[in-house]
This record gives C-alpha cells, sequence and structure tokens, in this order.
C-alpha cells in the first residue's frame, strides 16, 4: 500500500512536472524571435529585488497593544550591503524609459496619438492602485472602529501605500516621454549634483532635496531613452557606468559623508533614498551598468522555457506584486500576533538571530503574497480565462502589433 501511494505520489509530481514544462514550451513557442528577454528579465529582478527588500529591512514591532516600525539597518549598520543588492528602483527606471521611448517612438510612427498612447500604458498601472486604495479606506474605517489605535493604524496605512510614491513619479516621467527623448543623463544628473552642493555644501534648506525626486529618477530614466537610441549599445558604455558609479559611490559614503544604506533608516538625519541624494543617483548608475553588461546572458538564459514562463508571468503581475507585498507582510504579522510575538516578526530586530528567524519568514510571506495575487491579479492581468482560450501570457505574445508596442503596454 505504501508502495502504491508513492507510486502514486511520483506520477502526480512527474505529470505535474511535464504540465509546467508544456507550458513553458507554449509560452516560449509564443514569444516573438525579435523580442529582446533581456528587458523582462530585468524588469522582474528589479521588481522582485524590492520586494525582498522591503521584506528583509521592514519590521513591525508588537509593544503592547500597538505596531510600530523598525529597521535592523538600525540597530545593525553592517547590513547595509543588503541595501545594496535590493534597492533595484533604478534598473526599473531604465527599463521603464527604454520601453516608453520605444513605444512612444513606434505608437507615432503609427499615427497614433500622443492621448492614446499616454492613456493604454497609464490604465495598467492606476486600475490596481485603486483597488489597493479601495481596499485599505475600508480597512483602516473598520480597525479604528474596532478599537484598534490610531498610531498602529497609520503605521499599517503607511507601509500598505508606501509603494505609491514611486508609481507617481514614474507615471509623470512617462507623461513626459516625448519631452524626454533626447535628454542627456548628465543633465538630470547636475541638478542633482547642485541641490546636493547647495543642500550638504552650503547649509541650503532640507526641502530643496526634493527637487531630486525627479531629478533622481530622470537620470536612469533618461539612461533607458539612450539604450532606446542606440548609445549604449557596446560594453564600454556598461563597464564605464558600473565602474564611475561605483567609484564615486564609495568616496561620497567613505569621505564625503553619505549614508552608506541605500534605502531610509529610521532616526538616521538623512535618507539616501527619500529624496534621492547624489550618493543614491550614482549607485543607481552602476546598477544600470551591470544591467546593461548582464544583457548578453540574459538574452542567452531567457531561451530556457522556463526561466522564460517565469520572469513572463512576473511580467504580467508586476502591478499586482508591487503594491500587494507590504500587505502580505502585515497581514502575515496580524495574524502572528495570535500566538504571540514571534522572532522575526514582532520582536525588535536588534541582532542575528531575528536576521535568521526573518530569513525563515521569508515562504510564509510569499504564500501571503500569492494569496493577494489570487485575489487580485485580474484587476491587472483582466478577468482569468474560460473555456478553451489560451492564457494571457500566449494572447500577449501573440498580438500582430509591433514587438515595441507590446513591450510598452506591458510595462
Amino acid at each position: 500500500m505504501r508502495g502504491g501511494v508513492r507510486d502514486g505520489i511520483r506520477h502526480g509530481i512527474e505529470h505535474g512536472v511535464d504540465g509546467i514544462r508544456r507550458a513553458a514550451g507554449r509560452i516560449d513557442a509564443a514569444t516573438p524571435a525579435g523580442r529582446d528577454r533581456a528587458v523582462d528579465a530585468l524588469r522582474a529582478f528589479a521588481i522582485l529585488g524590492v520586494v525582498l527588500g522591503h521584506w528583509l529591512v521592514t519590521a513591525l514591532v508588537a509593544d503592547g497593544g500597538a505596531l510600530h516600525t523598525a529597521s535592523p539597518l538600525q540597530h545593525m549598520p553592517w547590513l547595509a550591503p543588503i541595501s545594496w543588492a535590493f534597492q533595484t528602483l533604478a534598473v526599473f527606471f531604465l527599463v521603464g524609459g527604454h520601453v516608453a521611448t520605444r513605444g512612444y517612438t513606434s505608437a507615432r510612427a503609427r499615427g497614433t496619438t500622443y492621448g492614446q498612447w499616454l492613456t493604454s500604458r497609464l490604465a495598467r498601472l492606476f486600475k490596481p492602485v485603486a483597488v489597493v486604495l479601495i481596499l485599505w479606506t475600508v480597512a483602516a474605517t473598520a480597525l479604528l472602529l474596532t478599537g484598534a489605535q490610531f498610531e498602529t493604524v497609520r503605521t499599517l496605512v503607511k507601509l500598505a501605500l508606501s509603494p505609491m510614491w514611486f508609481l507617481l513619479v514614474f507615471s509623470a516621467l512617462t507623461a513626459a516621454t516625448p519631452l524626454l527623448l533626447r535628454l542627456h543623463p548628465l543633465w538630470p544628473l547636475a541638478v542633482v549634483l547642485h541641490v546636493d552642493i547647495v543642500r550638504f555644501g552650503l547649509g541650503g534648506p532640507d526641502r530643496l532635496g526634493w527637487v531630486n525626486l525627479a531629478a533622481g529618477w530622470l537620470v536612469p530614466y533618461t539612461l533607458g531613452a539612450a539604450w532606446t537610441r542606440g548609445d549604449l549599445e557596446g560594453r564600454r558604455a556598461g563597464w564605464l557606468l558600473f565602474g564611475g558609479g561605483a567609484v564615486v559611490t564609495t568616496v561620497l559614503v567613505g569621505w564625503a559623508g553619505y549614508p552608506a544604506s541605500m534605502v531610509g533608516v529610521p532616526g538616521a538625519s538623512v535618507s539616501n533614498l527619500n529624496p534621492p541624494t547624489l550618493a543614491a543617483v550614482t549607485f543607481g548608475l552602476a546598477q544600470c551598468g551591470l544591467a546593461l553588461l548582464l544583457r548578453d546572458r540574459l538574452r542567452s538564459g531567457m531561451r530556457r522555457p522556463a526561466a522564460w514562463a517565469a520572469v513572463a508571468l512576473v511580467n504580467l503581475s508586476a502591478m499586482t506584486i508591487f503594491l500587494w507585498h507590504q500587505t502580505a507582510l502585515m497581514a502575515t504579522t496580524a495574524t502572528g500576533l495570535a500566538a504571540g510575538r514571534l522572532p522575526g516578526l514582532h520582536t525588535v530586530p536588534d541582532g542575528p538571530g531575528w536576521v535568521a528567524a526573518r530569513l525563515a519568514w521569508l515562504p510564509v510571506f510569499v504564500l501571503a503574497l500569492a494569496v493577494c495575487w489570487s485575489a487580485f491579479r485580474a484587476f491587472e492581468q483582466g478577468p482569468r480565462r474560460v473555456g478553451g482560450r489560451p492564457s494571457r501570457v500566449i494572447r500577449v505574445h501573440r498580438r500582430t502589433e509591433p514587438t515595441a508596442v507590446k513591450e510598452a503596454r506591458r510595462a
């Protein structure tokens, strides 16, 4: 009997693996031969990097009946390299600038108006956003009415909606794409440099730093436009950006007093990210250079059907993953409170023990995010397929419109 069960399990696993392989093969076969799969891979890695980074450096500490945010970077500054690996927004803006400028150029050649192009790009961004706003408005109201402390509700809402700033900046740059087609990245980089000189060197007001919220992310976005123009095709450009960005960032952190962490740390006097500083921008240049250097390897790796299918699925769910990953963390934290203060989930992130415990919680966060994805992905991808219709992954790749336009719509 045991042998029969074991054989049945093995048969089920093999059948499941074969099914996955067949599905991956169909997605691979449906992808146009001229599609640059490295673009999709970079976007997927950038989104997943942000998600993992937030899960690793964001702690919700239970203190009596309240929850407040904390960061392991507060107590263990030696963990700063984690922020170097997972603060990948510059790569996302690089890819976004490349896809947007390429898509707009193609749309203009086909006679599509600017309004039509912009509406199609922003619709997929803001439909999922509306769902998040509605759900958290209802949730926050319910929590307050049931007696939850205001500071706890404020902490949760702030954490859930924190990704919105990124979408606002990204949307503004997308809307300005026609003006940015030929803008050289050195111009916004010069703005960031002068803002920091005035702010840190000449004692200017801190609020001046918010100029860099646009200028700082303009740098990788316009690098994406340069990629579209063909200015970054050679490996020399990648090495220059990677080496130059890394050296300048090292100098700024080591000798100019910039924080080593590339994300905000509670209680720190200066944040490299909020708003972006020169160190964050030069670090982003190094990341963009590395991304450009990895393009050929990614193109080769994405020829494997399983790898490509995974990347395609992440891209189709990019907004859902990005918008709901903090909610997944908070749902896990709130559910775990029923069992008391759990290490790595509700405790102060002040030692290696917390780090080990937090790593153990990552699979649970993934499961919670999978539940959110299942519940809300339709707002990004459209309703589930019925009957014998092919999946959205395959249908997207079978469209007859130009590859650049398809990429732009899926960005």
